[in-house]
């Protein structure tokens, strides 16, 4: 934020100690001061009352009140004020990756969420990261790319939706759990399979990116199909993603196409933001023994490998299954488990992540569509 939308109204032997106080305060997932994170917008003194604004560029809003009484125990040591009265904004900014694709109308930043094989839980990250994304604050819609195997009608319990086109152009999205949601499995039937080449299941992808009416969309989230074709490379030249999410398991079979996955997009220039490790481990629900099924550290090595962030560990749980084949996935089924913290915790690193990486690339690689 610009320091012309900065609004501070103190007296200057009043500023200093509050801006350093502030400073001092690190905000633990951009790993920067307030002040110089520019996420202070605010300061006026009402009394002994310090009126403080703050906008963040990611959604946390799990977490505001954690802040706010930490930033008010540390104020306190100032004699002029004894009460902290904070506002705190979560703004966004439009932000692609790719330099040359055209903006999506009402999206402000697009995530891919990606793997490099199947079966690893790439589906069931996509959704609970986007209802986590909406959780801690954000406008947030989900796209399902997997054209030969949508699952997300199934997951977020709309299998019967149908979209509409009120202008004979467009097309309506569904809403599910807060959040708006597009896939080719709203307009197959049950037993019905899209089989098609390439070049279409892209063009397919295309449309149902462009052409629907998204609302107001501070997130949209792209689950993508496993691997790195034909979609991939229309979703890495055409579509302005702002940063891709890599899932796998610990699994060597799993973390050894995970890196493809990320040797795609970096060839891109699309930022990855970290890795989330599915299947990490089993907690034994009768002895509380915690065993390691597929392997341990896998998602660890590659994140130190490739220097980007493990986002998080998810456990092998039976009730992450069967939410989504409930259609009401953990973030939304249980709240308050330990599942649904992992998730949110994976949402604030995210966007913390975007918020970090939003620099235009100096170089874009093409790729023609004859190799």
């Amino acid at each position: 934020m610009s320091s012309s939308q900065q609004d501070y109204r103190l007296s200057d032997d009043l500023l200093e100690p509050v801006l350093a106080i502030l400073e001092a305060f690190q905000d633990p997932y951009l790993k920067t001061g307030l002040v110089s994170a520019n996420m202070v917008t605010k300061l006026a003194i009402e009394g002994k009352r310090l009126q403080l604004g703050l906008v963040y560029p990611y959604p946390c809003q799990t977490q505001y009140r954690d802040t706010v009484m930490a930033i008010t125990n540390k104020l306190a040591v100032l004699d002029a004020i004894d009460e902290v009265e904070c506002e705190i904004d979560f703004q966004p900014k439009h932000f692609s990756a790719i330099a040359n694709a055209s903006p999506i109308p009402n999206v402000k930043q697009v995530i891919a969420v990606a793997s490099g094989k199947g079966g690893v839980g790439k589906s069931t990250t996509s959704v609970n990261l986007a209802l986590a994304l909406a959780a801690e604050g954000a406008k947030v819609g989900i796209l399902d790319a997997d054209i030969y195997g949508p699952s997300i009608p199934i997951m977020l319990g709309v299998p019967n939706f149908r979209p509409e086109s009120p202008d004979g152009v467009h097309m309506t999205a569904a809403f599910a759990h807060g959040i708006s949601a597009q896939s080719i499995g709203f307009m197959l039937m049950d037993d019905e399979a899209a089989v098609w080449r390439g070049p279409m299941a892209a063009g397919a992808l295309a449309q149902l990116l462009n052409e629907t009416q998204w609302p107001e969309l501070d997130y949209l989230v792209i689950d993508m199909p496993p691997g790195t074709g034909d979609i991939q490379l229309t979703l890495s030249q055409k579509v302005p993603v702002s940063g891709a999410v890599i899932v796998t398991t610990p699994q060597d079979i799993a973390t050894a196409d995970a890196k493809k996955g990320i040797t795609m997009f970096n060839k891109v220039n699309i930022p990855v933001l970290g890795i989330v490790e599915n299947m990490s481990f089993h907690v034994c629900r009768e002895c509380g023994h915690k065993e390691h099924p597929f392997g341990s550290q896998g998602g660890s090595q590659i994140a130190e490998r490739y220097q980007v962030p493990l986002l998080g560990a998810l456990p092998l749980n039976l009730s992450i299954r069967e939410d989504v084949d409930k259609g009401n996935p953990s973030v939304i089924a249980d709240p308050d488990s330990e599942v649904s913290e992992i998730y949110r915790e994976i949402a604030r690193r995210v966007g913390a992540q975007l918020a970090s990486s939003q620099v235009q690339p100096s170089v874009s690689i093409s790729v023609s569509e004859d190799e």
